[in-house]
């Protein structure tokens, strides 16, 4: 498919994406649905055929710039599997009405499992967190909703510092929060009743992919009997670990890390930035989404019963469709 057949918000988006201008699972997925939506009401196709190239065309695009994030390719896989008709009109509606049907739901999924994940958070308790989560403020928020009093060490998550969103919409919440560095969470686990993260993806087996960083502060919760709770929405399984995929873990670009005068100082040193580690399920206490808590090991019964035993990339092979 000619670049030139994308529309403008497709590559805008896809742009965004990769850059981490658009973060987080839920804005990311839905991101893509927005993105998918233009195309199909803005497509010139004179042709069901031409109609499906393009919306597929899209999808590809924006598929191709966080391998790591499931919920993209989730996102994706919901609205053109839904894609159906035998005139461009019909495909079109087809289109527009699944990916309103796929916001509609994730703004649902995320006040639900906000309540779920609240359950969990008493009335004085200290959280800690790691990177950034809408899923895991959303505990929070309905946790302060509820008129309970919580407090909060955030990491500050290099190299993008990511925990600085965190403490500052958690301090909007009425939070009390005290942001460390990354390598003093062991100093204060001690004082937190629940490590609280966020995830990209979640295997079948139960383990966690999530920024790095959150396997180390796992293992040291677990040494010292600390809970660790994962809020994801569903949208964060990942299916493809059914069939005995593993999920790449996604290396970023080095300039992240150090600059290119600050490398030039230090000397011809190789810099390593993977975006990703993965935590076993051993080391995680629950996994909060809006159907429900569970266990790790019992995981992968909710991904069967969402994705079934196989999937298929339908973006991938018009014939598929």
């Amino acid at each position: 498919m000619d670049s030139q057949d994308l529309h403008p918000a497709v590559e805008a988006a896809a742009e965004d994406i990769a850059s981490m201008e658009i973060r987080g699972a839920a804005a990311i997925a839905a991101t893509a649905a927005a993105a998918l939506r233009e195309q199909a009401e803005a497509s010139d196709a004179e042709t069901p055929e031409a109609f499906r190239a393009q919306l597929l065309g899209a999808a590809r695009r924006l598929h191709e710039t966080r391998p790591t994030a499931v919920s993209l390719p989730n996102a994706i896989r919901y609205v053109v599997r839904r894609m159906e008709g035998d005139t461009v009109p019909a495909l079109r509606e087809s289109v527009v009405e699944s990916t309103t049907a796929f916001e509609a739901r994730l703004e649902r999924a995320q006040s639900e499992l906000g309540r779920v994940g609240a359950n969990r958070l008493q009335d004085g308790d200290t959280i800690m967190t790691h990177c950034h989560s809408t899923d895991a403020l959303a505990c929070v928020e309905a946790a302060v909703e509820q008129g309970k009093e919580l407090s909060a060490f955030v990491k500050e998550t290099r190299p993008r510092q990511q925990g600085h969103i965190t403490a500052r919409a958690l301090a909007e919440l009425g939070v009390s929060v005290t942001l460390i560095v990354d390598n003093a969470a062991r100093r204060y686990l001690d004082d937190a009743d629940h490590v609280l993260v966020g995830a990209d993806s979640i295997a079948a087996d139960g383990s966690v992919i999530n920024k790095i960083g959150t396997s180390g502060l796992a293992v040291n919760a677990r040494e010292r009997g600390v809970p660790v709770v994962v809020a994801a929405q569903t949208i964060k399984l990942h299916p493809e670990t059914l069939t005995g995929h593993t999920v790449e873990i996604e290396t970023r670009d080095e300039r992240e890390v150090v600059d290119d005068e600050t490398r030039a100082g230090i000397g011809d040193v190789a810099v390593a930035n993977p975006a990703f580690d993965v935590t076993p399920p051993r080391y995680v206490d629950a996994i909060v989404t809006e159907s429900g808590q569970f266990p790790p090991e019992s995981v992968v019964t909710l991904m069967r019963e969402l994705f079934g035993e196989e999937h298929r990339d339908p973006w991938l092979n018009a014939g598929e469709l």
